[in-house]
């Protein structure tokens, strides 16, 4: 798809989806978002990664994170509703997101298999990606639920884990190894740093143009991942809320850029800035 052509796709995705609402509907039409994160000392992560499915639209965001930390993260962001990990099962979302601050101990990998594969649509990320890439047959399994696609969005290094290869070949064969990963797992793969790659397992490549060096703070891809599941619960195709997210996350970290500088922004900036960011969108 040409530039122009995604463009005005976006554009219409924005107006239709995000800044129009008809006036008898409530927060069931806009989607139920899981996000499970978190861990001792990384509690950052999982509430920045909620903020993002805030801003996104969704209607309602659940928060899971280990039960020593519930309490903690309960004050943190009052829109969240914010249960511990082993209560998931009373959860029915529409979209789940793994792995913002989750850690790789034995305890999280041994949950991580008990929530992936599955039958939701999944977004997985930071620490879920470094537990999958020892274990990418659990990835393969997830062909068994074609009704629930798959979203991978690691950074350069957590790409060279999934695939074996050194973090200097993934920068420089970006566009062709996220394709190749999509294609061989039957997923979709955003590969984050400049100019974010977007690949599915049919071929198609999305090269992102919005964002800039300042996005480079810790957080910032929390936030997208947050953003992301938010879009994918209010039915965007995993496609969409892919690609839509990115150019959203990017745009919102210029505008956070302008008003506080490359150097002084942060991601609780970018996520104030998601509203602004959808709304010059559309």
């Amino acid at each position: 798809m040409s530039n122009n052509k995604l463009a005005k796709s976006l554009r219409s995705l924005v107006n239709d989806r995000l800044l129009q609402r008809k006036a008898n509907s409530h927060k069931g039409d806009y989607g139920r978002v899981l996000i499970v994160a978190g861990s001792q000392g990384m509690t950052g992560a999982a509430v920045l990664a909620s903020r993002g499915a805030l801003r996104s639209g969704a209607g309602l965001t659940y928060l899971a994170v280990p039960k020593l930390l519930v309490n903690h993260v309960d004050s943190m962001t009052p829109e969240v509703i914010t249960l511990s990990i082993d209560k998931i099962n009373k959860i029915l979302p529409d979209a789940i997101a793994i792995g913002p601050g989750l850690g790789t101990s034995k305890t999280t990998k041994k949950m991580f298999q008990t929530l992936f594969p599955c039958a939701v649509p999944t977004i997985i990320d930071a620490d879920g990606i470094n537990i999958l890439a020892s274990d990418l047959g659990l990835l393969r399994k997830q062909k068994d639920y074609p009704q629930a696609p798959v979203i991978l969005t690691p950074h350069p290094g957590e790409m060279a884990r999934l695939m074996g290869r050194r973090i200097s070949i993934i920068q420089k064969h970006r566009e062709k190894l996220a394709k190749s990963f999509a294609k061989e797992y039957g997923c979709i793969v955003v590969l984050k740093g400049n100019k974010t790659v977007v690949a599915n397992s049919s071929g198609e490549c999305y090269v992102n143009t919005s964002g800039n060096p300042g996005m480079a703070c810790g957080g910032v891809g929390d936030v997208l991942t947050g953003l992301m599941a938010g879009l994918l619960a209010q039915a965007f195709s995993p496609w969409d809320a892919a690609v839509t997210a990115v150019y959203l996350h990017g745009l919102a970290g210029d505008l956070a850029a302008k008003e506080k500088t490359m150097a002084g922004m942060t991601a609780s900036d970018l996520v104030e800035k998601i509203p602004d960011a959808i709304s010059k969108s559309g």
